[in-house]
């Protein structure tokens, strides 16, 4: 079965950084749109970044444009969130999510979820 398993999550000061890993299995990853979405609790996910099944495409929400930056490893079927100059609104918890129609961008393409890995940034 597909599985997405986030990882690199954890406490950070306000302006540092954290670099997030999402390792999948179970899917040809290399057909798919990968993405990342984050959740504050008792609010709906939001889309932060994807990214298209070839590296070709990425997109952000305006919050962490100049930010943060996903990137992915076709080879190690990992894909990654760098994010820097960390704010406490970015405190979250941050889903790694597969897009089937090999985008990354579209919410509704997201078929694939990882069980999450919290971010917290202190003030």
């Amino acid at each position: 079965q597909v599985q997405l398993v986030e990882s690199g999550g954890g406490l950070a000061q306000a302006g540092g950084s954290l670099r997030l890993s999402c390792a999948a299995s179970g899917l040809t990853f290399s057909n798919y749109g990968m993405g990342w979405f984050r959740q504050v609790q008792g609010k709906e996910h939001e889309f932060v970044t994807g990214i298209s099944w070839s590296g070709g495409s990425t997109y952000y929400v305006d919050s962490v444009k100049g930010r943060f930056t996903i990137s992915r490893d076709n080879v190690k079927n990992t894909v990654y969130l760098q994010m820097d100059s960390l704010k406490p609104e970015d405190t979250a918890m941050y889903y790694c999510a597969a897009d089937k129609t090999g985008g990354g961008r579209y919410r509704i393409g997201f078929v694939y979820w990882g069980q999450g890995t919290q971010v917290t940034v202190s003030s």
